[in-house]
């Protein structure tokens, strides 16, 4: 689906680019260290969005969901070289519109510096925060030397 210029939007896993995904969040605050193995299982078991400008894949966005009452949104991105023309919110926007996300009761996110984006499309701080719990394992992709 064209979305501007020169821009496509792909849904799927088949579409995406798993090896330039793998590039970008390899060196992510959010999954440094990251094994490609294990980008391509977490892609495989989600719902994928691409942006592409011709073949090239540019951004990206996945939802972890039931398909039915609840998602989490995860590893969105935009390539620097692409910022700044809107990409990311066309890239919520189609995510957000479809037919099946606008029927989810809960999506959740997590994101240390993008908050203005997501506000922007609705998300906002948890309503009862000390009713969310987590395990949380920051160094899961790093080897460790022993």
């Amino acid at each position: 689906m064209a979305i501007m210029e020169n821009y496509f939007i792909k849904q799927g896993f088949e579409n995406m680019d798993v090896k330039a995904i793998h590039s970008f969040l390899i060196q992510s605050y959010w999954a440094s260290g990251i094994s490609i193995d294990t980008v391509e299982a977490s892609l495989r078991n989600s719902f994928c969005v691409g942006i592409f400008e011709s073949d090239n894949q540019v951004g990206f966005a996945r939802l972890i969901t039931d398909y039915a009452t609840f998602a989490y949104l995860a590893d969105v991105y935009i390539l620097d070289k692409h910022r700044g023309k809107g990409l990311s919110n066309l890239l919520m926007d189609y995510l957000f519109n479809l037919e099946w996300t606008q029927k989810l009761r809960r999506i959740l996110l997590v994101t240390l510096d993008a908050h203005f984006l997501y506000k922007k499309i609705g998300f906002d701080v948890f309503e009862n925060p000390e009713m969310i719990m987590e395990i949380k394992r920051n160094s899961i992709y790093h080897k460790r030397s022993e």
